[in-house]
């Protein structure tokens, strides 16, 4: 006769699941931060994909104390037996959440009178091994000693043999969902397995299924402010570009109007030393002239004590340039408004030019009836600004 034990007597006030014994379990630390231990498969089945990534748990160092479990179990009752990770605990259980399965734990107590049967029938049963094998990620270890004792000690399992089937949690605690004393048959261990895993696993799968969803949630959020971030500084970087090659093409085209200007002035100034050399040459002339109140006076000279009155107290510079070609330079206030511009080309009484409109090239910007009232240093003309007119 087979004795099914679902918890203990100190776990039966322990809430349930479903109608199924659960209760949470916190682990010492010396197995929640324990040294790992080290072992390969030695059964007949394929290893894990996980084994394949990590050959060394295929031909691990022999260490005996790590093989105990193993070594008792095999030279009693062969080696047909579920695929036990000789790991840590942890490990165990790490493999388990990685792979979205549940943890099948055994403790061995190989001097009980109830583990023969269950090991040589129960786990033996080629029912049991595959079941486990597919659903499950096993690990066991000998009940009075290393990581079994802690777990004996943790569990307090009131017979042997003992099983449960954990699950991961918050913490350093982990899920016991369902255990098992005493000996058991196997279409009954598969039956028990099969219900826990449907009643119960489905939640704890989707708890780790949420996470790592969370997870790649936040990874996303992140990834999308790093592209955010990235156009923006890319934006940045462009209109900066962009400001340096209009302030170039400007400082370029004032330069060449100033080269202009500096050619016109030198052109006109050629007349005005000869007319000064033939004076030199006539002094009686310069006497005469003199005589009869006739002073004689420059016209550079007067244009540059006009540009000295209009250029006082100045601080924005101008360049207009006409439909015809002809450029003008004057200088204004940062306070003067666009119409102090229209007014100072109405004054010129340039042929041709009366109804217009003044236009900026970079960026390209209007300046017409609307924005007369706007100041220089407002409309973006201060300190200096080049300017088209426009025929209507």
């Amino acid at each position: 006769m087979s004795l099914t034990i679902r918890g203990s007597a100190k776990a039966r006030d322990q809430p349930s699941c479903n109608g199924f014994f659960c209760r949470m379990v916190c682990l010492p630390k010396c197995i929640f931060g324990g040294f790992s231990r080290v072992m390969g498969r030695r059964n007949q089945y394929q290893p894990s994909e996980l084994q394949l990534q990590h050959p060394q748990l295929l031909h691990p160092p022999v260490v005996p104390e790590d093989w105990a479990f193993l070594v008792s179990f095999e030279q009693q009752y062969g080696t047909t037996h579920p695929f036990f990770y000789a790991c840590s605990f942890m490990q165990a259980l790490k493999i388990a959440e990685d792979e979205h399965k549940l943890m099948f734990m055994y403790l061995h107590s190989p001097e009980h009178p109830f583990t023969p049967s269950f090991c040589s029938r129960t786990l033996s049963s080629e029912l049991v091994v595959q079941f486990l094998g597919a659903n499950f990620v096993c690990w066991g270890a000998i009940a009075d000693r290393g990581e079994g004792l802690q777990m004996a000690a943790t569990l307090q399992p009131a017979s042997f043999p003992f099983c449960a089937v954990i699950a991961p949690a918050a913490g350093n605690n982990i899920a016991v969902l369902q255990q098992m004393e005493g000996p058991i048959d196997p279409a009954e261990l598969v039956e028990i397995l099969q219900r826990t895993m449907e009643e119960q696993g489905s939640a704890f799968g989707t708890t780790v299924r949420g996470r790592e969803e969370e997870h790649m949630r936040a990874r996303i959020k992140e990834e999308e402010k790093i592209k955010a971030r990235a156009k923006e500084q890319e934006k940045l970087r462009a209109d900066r570009q962009l400001r340096e090659e209009q302030d170039a093409a400007y400082f370029v085209a004032l330069q060449r109007d100033q080269e202009k200007e500096n050619l016109r002035n030198a052109r006109a100034q050629k007349p005005i030393e000869a007319s000064n050399q033939t004076n030199y040459q006539n002094p009686r002339q310069m006497h005469r002239e003199k005589q009869l109140g006739k002073p004689r006076q420059s016209s550079s000279v007067g244009e540059a004590q006009y540009k000295e009155t209009t250029t006082h107290g100045k601080d924005t510079q101008i360049l207009i340039r006409f439909p015809g070609g002809e450029r003008r330079e004057h200088n204004f206030s940062c306070t003067d408004k666009i119409l102090s511009i229209y007014r100072y080309i109405d004054s010129l009484g340039l042929p041709g030019i009366a109804n217009y409109r003044l236009i900026s090239s970079f960026p390209r910007r209007v300046y017409s009836f609307d924005q007369m009232g706007m100041t220089l240093k407002d409309a973006g003309l201060h300190p200096r600004a080049s300017l088209f007119v426009e025929l209507l």
